[in-house]
């Protein structure tokens, strides 16, 4: 089994951070994926099936986020927690190695850290979750580190896998609105609902600068079959609605009604996992650096096709000089296609 965290041909050495770059508290899980390829769709009736790779690598949508950050340069430090186990040693050890500030990981000796089972089949896969110690967290855990990081540069916060959160769900409102009476920015990329009941996000909307999901999941919250009408309805509830919207790129809404599209990258998805908290990463780190709104989602969808070549949320991940030159390429392609037509 392969124990993977960055492109094999990528160092794995932290990246130094960008000099003058606001900090980043990311808040939500932390537990490790097993990601398994090849004949993964279950047969039971004791039917044994045989996989073609088994990877275990950083999983969690707020830890793959707070690990695309640190790529970027980006200071970041990640609240969540995990239990006292090797698997919690494994996320703290490898995000910590990565350049992630783990000092608000908080680990639980009487809970197993919550661990998923990705059945990937390149395009599309399937989880499977053990939440374990990932619903702990607690109002005094999200102010403590607020209170703590404002002296450290904090600037933003961002919350992700809302709905692996419950503990969270009365509290998060008001500690957002207060983040935001202390000047900081706010994002959130919900991820999706298990239960199917897509509660909770509403009264969250009106302390959000950003909000960040995919296509089935902005229908789903703003309760619209068509993704561009859903994507206004959220945003006309205040945060800029950015749509992951797959291979035909992404586009976001704007609470005065403007629209930003940009066009995906033609790419061989070896493993979509974590491609969305990727493109959460580079887009939140374009956007806090006041890079105009095309130019953040370009970035993000770039980082994203990226991410989807390899196995697991963060073996992909783009520093800025990686993403500027993949830009470029980008640029060059389509520049070329142009001139061939």
């Amino acid at each position: 089994m392969h124990v993977v965290g960055h492109d094999r041909e990528v160092s794995s050495a932290p990246v130094p951070a960008v000099d003058g770059a606001a900090r980043v508290l990311v808040i939500g899980d932390a537990n490790p994926d097993l990601v398994l390829s090849g004949d993964v769709v279950p047969r039971f009736g004791q039917s044994e099936q045989l996989l073609d790779e088994a990877s275990l690598v950083i999983g969690g949508s707020a830890s793959i986020t707070a690990h695309g950050l640190a790529r970027l340069g980006r200071p970041v430090s990640l609240l969540a927690a995990v239990g006292g186990d090797h698997f919690g040693a494994f996320m703290v050890d490898r995000l910590g190695e990565a350049g992630v500030d783990v000092r608000r990981i908080a680990v639980r000796q009487d809970r197993p850290t919550g661990l998923t089972v990705v059945l990937s089949r390149g395009d599309d896969r399937s989880m499977l979750t053990l939440t374990g110690a990932l619903d702990s967290l607690t109002e005094s855990d999200l102010d403590g580190a607020l209170g703590d990081l404002q002296a450290e540069g904090l600037r933003h916060v961002h919350v992700g896998s809302l709905f692996l959160l419950p503990s969270l769900a009365a509290v998060l409102a008001p500690f957002l609105g207060r983040a935001r009476e202390h000047g900081l920015t706010t994002s959130l990329d919900t991820n999706d609902d298990p239960t199917g009941r897509w509660e909770g996000v509403d009264e969250l909307l009106p302390h959000l600068d950003v909000l960040l999901p995919n296509r089935a999941e902005a229908v789903a919250l703003g309760r619209e079959a068509d993704p561009r009408r859903a994507a206004a309805a959220l945003a006309a509830h205040g945060p800029l609605t950015v749509v992951k919207d797959g291979a035909a790129g992404a586009f976001a809404d704007s609470r005065d009604g403007a629209v930003t599209q940009v066009a995906g990258r033609g790419v061989r998805a070896v493993d979509t996992t974590g491609a969305g908290d990727t493109f959460d990463a580079a887009f939140l780190d374009a956007w806090l650096d006041q890079v105009p709104l095309a130019d953040a989602l370009t970035r993000a969808v770039t980082a994203g096709a990226r991410s989807v070549g390899h196995v697991g949320g963060t073996a992909g991940q783009p520093t800025r000089d990686q993403l500027t030159h993949d830009q470029r390429d980008a640029a060059t392609q389509q520049s070329g296609d142009r001139h061939e037509q």
